[in-house]
């Protein structure tokens, strides 16, 4: 077996039922989980119909490349959504079985091996950021987001010798659990550092189509490429999907763009690895990329979730303002392992430990004392937790 595997961290979500083994939530009511980030909003009607009508694709193999017509749409959406002046469907996208899939392949094809070799990330993170590392042989250096920097990284908390040895910085905007949006002068910040040390510059950018302020879009790693006159996107790599976007999580689809030299070395790792997109998921995804309404009608659901759920929780926790994505990141009263088990037990709502989705740096646990709490039921739902959580702190 490889024995990096034994590097592993178990997943929050192992560690969460752990916490949980022997707790009885109240039979009374029904278990509301904000714990998972799992869009629960019905995916939209004209990417079922797609799907339906497109099954006799099965019968073909996919190219690891995707279809051009899929490429283009892609490109489009990009050009349209970032204000890129243009974006070539043959070298600078690539599909990929949604972002999950590309951000842990990314780190094989792009890092070497070496004792001494580093993957960055923010601190808290997703954990594929951290296994895609450790089984690529590298390992991981942190970067603490928190709340007196606005939940954002800072490129000169790493030093020169950590960016000499980095090969790739894993980025997330905006950022999964506080919703922190990175803004053009702060990524430009990080491109100038990545070109200057030669390291590979990912931004994961899989919430940025949820935002409280339909003026106000989060800007993107590619974005800040062009302002910058950097039409090669020399050493960046964006990657989207159509999981929060769209409401499709299940269908496994999302692309990277960007630097095509990266991309021609990441299309020969993945068609070895074998992860091309099934034809009717293809076709699917055409359309999900080529329409807007939907993904309006969604920020629309989302703006009012925050609203309400706002109102309840306010007065008793204090709240962050995400510019992005459908966490709230509330610090709570007690320890957030104690909270999470107390406010399952008692009230039957199930959130998650942020100290699960961060490690201790320079003495700091960024996650310890908040819980990420996931705006993904319906309003109903998401109205009825915010009121069990809000007497449950009352209670305390």
């Amino acid at each position: 077996m490889n024995p990096d595997l034994a590097l592993l961290k178990p997943y929050p979500f192992e560690r969460l039922a752990k916490l949980l083994e022997g707790a009885s939530p109240p039979d009374d009511r029904p278990l509301l989980r904000l714990s998972i980030g799992e869009p629960q909003h019905a995916p939209p009607a004209i990417v079922l119909t797609a799907l339906r009508n497109n099954l006799d694709l099965l019968a073909k193999y996919p190219t690891t490349r995707g279809d051009l017509a899929l490429r283009e749409a892609q490109a489009s959406w990009m050009c349209r959504r970032h204000g890129l002046q243009s974006l070539d469907p043959d070298s600078e996208v690539l599909p990929v079985n949604g972002t999950r899939e590309a951000l842990f392949a990314i780190a094989q094809a792009c890092v070497g091996q070496g004792s001494k070799t580093l993957v960055g990330s923010p601190n808290p993170f997703y954990q594929i950021y951290e296994g895609a590392a450790l089984l690529a042989g590298a390992r991981c250096v942190f970067l603490n987001t928190v709340e007196a920097k606005g939940f954002l990284p800072d490129p000169d908390a790493l030093s020169r010798a950590e960016w000499e040895a980095m090969e790739l910085l894993y980025l997330c905007t905006p950022g999964n659990p506080a919703g922190a949006v990175m803004d053009t002068a702060l990524l430009q910040r990080f491109i100038h550092k990545a070109i200057e040390h030669n390291v590979v510059l990912v931004s994961d950018e899989c919430y940025s189509e949820i935002y409280p302020d339909e003026s106000a879009p989060p800007t993107g790693l590619l974005a800040a490429c062009t302002a910058m006159g950097l039409d090669d996107f020399q050493n960046c790599i964006s990657m989207h999907s159509l999981s929060k976007r769209s409401n499709l999580p299940g269908l496994r689809s999302g692309f990277a763009a960007g630097d095509k030299r990266i991309l021609a070395e990441f299309l020969r790792y993945r068609g070895y690895h074998g992860s091309a997109m099934p034809p009717h998921h293809q076709l699917a995804s055409t359309v999900a990329w080529s329409d807007e309404e939907h993904v309006r009608e969604n920020r629309d659901r989302y703006r009012e979730k925050f609203a309400a759920v706002g109102d309840i929780l306010a007065p008793v926790l204090s709240l962050n303002d995400p510019g992005g994505g459908f966490y709230l990141w509330p610090t709570v009263p007690l320890d957030d392992e104690s909270f999470t088990r107390r406010l399952y037990d008692e009230t039957g709502v199930l959130v998650l430990p942020g100290s699960y989705l961060s490690h201790e740096v320079a003495g700091l646990n960024p996650g310890s004392g908040r819980v990420r709490m996931a705006l993904v039921a319906e309003l109903s739902d998401c109205i009825d937790a915010a009121q069990r959580i809000a007497a449950f702190v009352r209670g305390l």
